[in-house]
């Protein structure tokens, strides 16, 4: 697929999903006896399990918020932080995830789409503050002083952060990455649809073909941790000739 393409892939959009981070020990909706397993994602990733029980779903986002130290970036965050180093166009990094790992790993380019552990919303002031602390005694919003802060994570329901902005990429990119995502949850899934509908050229990275597989010009299966580094020295080889 590369071949010849380089020289002229002056953009590059890359939606990164659960599989990337499960290499580094997080748990995703799939995991057996992982985190999610024990919890109904109705009662704590939604506005409504939110309203119901805000004290379950401020503390499985403490616990989940907690277990950030217990893992760190692998090869794959840290080959994507590479690329947006060493590229000598554009990369940007929109991300399904709400760890820290791609900032971590070495990224700065990076959309949280689905907003971030590391981060707290008033739902009185709506203003978004940097939150490494428990939320369940309700503190104080460090603005408005309410006690009304939430996770900062988008719940099912609820729309997706820089939605504009991703548009915006993926209508003037000319080379779009999938890397372990499943294609199942929307709007992220239509992704490669939009940016191959405008003329961009698709690659998918995964450890098993996505639901949306067909759609790409070209699927590579593998670990991310593998995967991911081979590709992205792919990638500088070919910009360099």
């Amino acid at each position: 697929m590369l071949d010849g393409l380089m020289a002229q892939v002056e953009r590059i959009v890359i939606l990164t999903g659960a599989g990337i981070s499960a290499e580094s020990g997080i748990d995703t909706f799939r995991d057996a006896g992982g985190l999610w397993e024990q919890h109904r994602v109705e009662d704590v990733a939604t506005p409504e399990g939110f309203a119901r029980n805000p004290d379950l779903v401020l503390a499985f986002y403490d616990m989940r918020r907690a277990a950030l130290a217990d893992v760190a970036p692998n090869p794959a965050h840290r080959a994507l932080a590479r690329l947006e180093r060493e590229f000598p166009g554009e990369v940007l990094l929109v991300t399904q995830n709400v760890d820290d790992l791609h900032e971590r790993g070495g990224s700065a380019n990076v959309l949280h789409m689905h907003g971030a552990l590391k981060s707290a919303l008033c739902t009185a002031c709506e203003t978004r503050s940097p939150w490494l602390e428990s939320l369940g005694a309700r503190p104080p919003c460090p603005v408005c002083q309410a006690p009304s802060l939430r996770p900062d994570v988008v719940w099912f329901g609820e729309m997706p952060y820089e939605m504009a902005r991703i548009y915006r990429a993926l209508e003037s990119c000319d080379l779009f990455v999938s890397i372990g995502t499943s294609g199942a949850v929307y709007p992220a899934a239509g992704f490669v649809a939009e940016a191959r509908s405008n003329g961009a050229r698709c690659l998918e990275l995964n450890l098993e073909p996505s639901e949306g597989s067909r759609l790409f010009h070209e699927t590579r299966l593998g670990p991310a941790s593998v995967v991911v580094p081979a590709w992205v020295e792919e990638v500088l080889s070919r910009a360099e000739d």
